[in-house]
């Protein structure tokens, strides 16, 4: 090292470089294999990062002074386990100095035989590639031989000398200033929203554009099917659904909804111009009712709640999401019957407020097209006296 270098390394001032560098979040892990005595051994590491495809490569950053990691190198296996966000206490117990990590602690043992931590996120069981020093730390390199998902949730983080999770948009809505705006004006139709709702026995709820999602702000339940989502619930708004809110948006916007379409190399905004081209000619958006696709949709829904929006969820909302192309804006011709599972006209831009829209579910089935109509023209009256 030259003297420049040294000098220029001993100026920074450890207090200060922890400080810095902990504004990055890590996530957690625990590095575990069986030792010489045949008991299961561990270490938690907030340093592992994946390294390599080919060949499959991951590493981790213990000091050099780690008795648990003098430890763990005596094995001929180690296994990497990804802990879950309600997994602090784990990690708690694991990261003890004495004996006793894994007292109570339950596992199994991976192919290789490196322990495999029960209900975390993911695992991955590794051969020592390499180890080399670098300045207080090794730098170990693993060759992965085996690896899976367990439990599809959210990882446990460390942030600034604390544990914690990554916080995702929830499906139940936050308060919000737009929100808040398009609850307000929800109310002053509500008496024309429950009278709707009675004179047809449908369900009609009233639902704000809040950046990429629809969010319920009002609901008349006199349907004979239930409303299956709560007030203030989330969707997000992909392709074809959401098209009446793209009816007087710009050409950058409506660019946006397209692009949350799947990505699975399919064209699909040719299809969804033309469906949005219906909407806007004929002022209403309407999906037909297939039960097959509308119980997928519901438990694909369902699911990425329950995940806290992860991302492999939302990509499989997208996928379902862009079967109802197929039930989206039909043409209906006179004399025939349709199920329809929802109907929605969009209430005319009030300054200041989000883009909201009224919509009709639980409806009967078999609908003549004589019938829809009139739903339709009921609908833009209650629109227009939320827009007036």
């Amino acid at each position: 090292m030259s003297e420049r270098t040294d000098s220029m390394s001993q100026a920074i001032d450890p207090a200060l470089f922890r400080e810095t560098l902990g504004h990055y979040p890590t996530g957690v892990a625990v590095v575990t294999a069986v030792g010489e005595d045949g008991s299961p051994d561990g270490m938690v590491v907030g340093t592992f990062s994946s390294v390599s495809l080919d060949p499959p490569l991951i590493a981790f950053f213990p000091a050099i002074g780690s008795g648990s990691f003098t430890r763990l190198r005596s094995a001929e296996t180690f296994c990497v386990n990804v802990l879950a966000s309600d997994q602090e206490p784990l990690c708690r117990q694991i990261a003890m100095r004495q004996k006793g990590k894994f007292d109570g602690v339950k596992w199994r043992p991976g192919p290789l035989g490196s322990p495999i931590l029960e209900d975390a996120v993911s695992w991955i069981e590794c051969t020592f590639e390499d180890v080399r020093e670098a300045g207080d730390h090794y730098i170990v390199l693993g060759r992965v031989h085996h690896l899976a998902v367990e439990r599809s949730t959210l990882p446990l983080l460390f942030f600034q000398g604390g544990y914690g999770r990554f916080s995702t948009g929830s499906f139940i809505a936050a308060p919000d200033p737009e929100l808040i705006q398009a609850a307000r004006l929800a109310e002053t139709v509500r008496s024309e929203v429950e009278s709707l709702s009675t004179e047809f026995g449908v369900n009609v709820s009233v639902l704000a554009k809040i950046r990429n999602d629809a969010v319920q702000v009002l609901a008349a339940t006199g349907g004979d099917v239930a409303e299956p989502v709560p007030l203030g619930h989330r969707q997000p708004i992909i392709p074809p659904l959401g098209a009446v809110f793209m009816v007087g948006s710009t050409t950058d916007e409506v660019d946006d909804w397209l692009g949350r379409a799947p990505k699975d190399g399919t064209d699909r905004r040719e299809r969804y111009g033309v469906l949005l081209e219906k909407v806007r000619e004929r002022g209403y958006s309407l999906l037909a009712a297939e039960p097959d696709v509308m119980e997928r949709h519901e438990q694909a829904l369902s699911e990425f709640e329950k995940s806290d929006r992860l991302p492999r969820h939302e990509r499989a909302v997208q996928q379902v999401t862009a079967e109802l192309a197929d039930l989206f804006c039909p043409d209906l011709v006179p004399g025939e019957t349709y199920d329809v599972a929802s109907i929605v006209v969009l209430v005319p831009q009030v300054e200041g407020v989000p883009p909201m829209a009224v919509r009709l579910t639980g409806l009967p089935p078999a609908a003549s097209t004589t019938q829809i109509e009139e739903w339709v023209r009921r609908l833009h009256e209650v629109a227009a006296s939320a827009g007036g």
